[in-house]
């Protein structure tokens, strides 16, 4: 199955999905237009890329610090294809991998494990 990870925290809306050993990601402008049409976004980026919902088996979502407007959209739209299709996601934040320097989207997945992240549980971290 395939990963998702989506990242509205920083300045621009990131998303990287993990099919195998082959890593897609595309970016956008990080704006309200953008959050509130953050579903058809990631809609486009996975049939762009021959995926869909249904070949999602978990979602990383960036739970911050950052855009309060971006953190609340994307946990809300990842909360949702939880409820509604029962795709498991994690919440991570770079702040989370103490120790690291530089940390690539690709590895969330295994840094969530490694660093024991808990499954399906929001927290958000707002910048003031």
């Amino acid at each position: 199955m395939n990963n998702l990870i989506v990242d509205a925290a920083r300045d621009k809306i990131f998303l990287t999905l993990i099919v195998s050993k082959n890593i897609y990601t595309c970016s956008h402008e990080n704006s309200k237009i953008n959050f509130e049409k953050l579903m058809i976004l990631i809609n486009e980026f996975l049939n762009k890329n021959k995926s869909t919902l249904d070949k999602v088996s978990t979602i990383y979502v960036n739970r911050g610090p950052g855009s309060f407007a971006g953190i609340r959209n994307s946990l809300a739209t990842i909360k949702a294809l939880f409820l509604t299709k029962k795709i498991d996601y994690y919440c991570f934040s770079f702040d989370d991998f103490e120790g690291l320097d530089e940390i690539k989207y690709e590895d969330v997945p295994n840094l969530c494990e490694q660093f024991k992240i808990k499954k399906n549980l929001i927290n958000p971290i707002y910048l003031s």
